[in-house]
């Protein structure tokens, strides 16, 4: 019976921490969603646009779900550094299905911003 005990603790406690509000969760429970959220995005975007994104460089999440931007290569060119590259916001729901996207900025590899 005693081999018995601890495997009951760890079952209930894996179950209660699962039963609790997002916000009560430990904050690894959180940051998985936006892993989740990341990736959904980049497979999503690069389906409809037909070529595969290279990073994500921004992650927020909103009431209904996530909004991300993606870095996008749309124009190879030689030297590396002139080619053509594009930020999209991609909107995702609760669920990670992707709702809406728009380009939002253009720019060359090499470019930097000014702030």
């Amino acid at each position: 019976m005693a081999a018995a005990e601890p495997a009951k603790r760890r079952s209930s406690g894996g179950r209660s921490a699962a039963r609790r509000p997002a916000s009560e969760r430990p904050a690894r429970s959180r940051s998985g969603g936006a892993a989740r959220a990341i990736r959904s995005a980049v497979e999503q975007l690069g389906l409809l646009l037909g070529r595969p994104p290279e990073s994500v460089s921004a992650i927020k999440p909103r009431d209904d779900g996530w909004e991300a931007d993606v870095e996008v290569l749309e124009l190879e060119r030689i030297p590396e550094t002139t080619s053509v590259m594009a930020t999209y916001r991609v909107t995702l729901d609760k669920e990670g299905d992707l709702v809406a996207y728009e380009r939002k900025r253009r720019y060359t590899r090499g470019q930097i911003d000014r702030r």
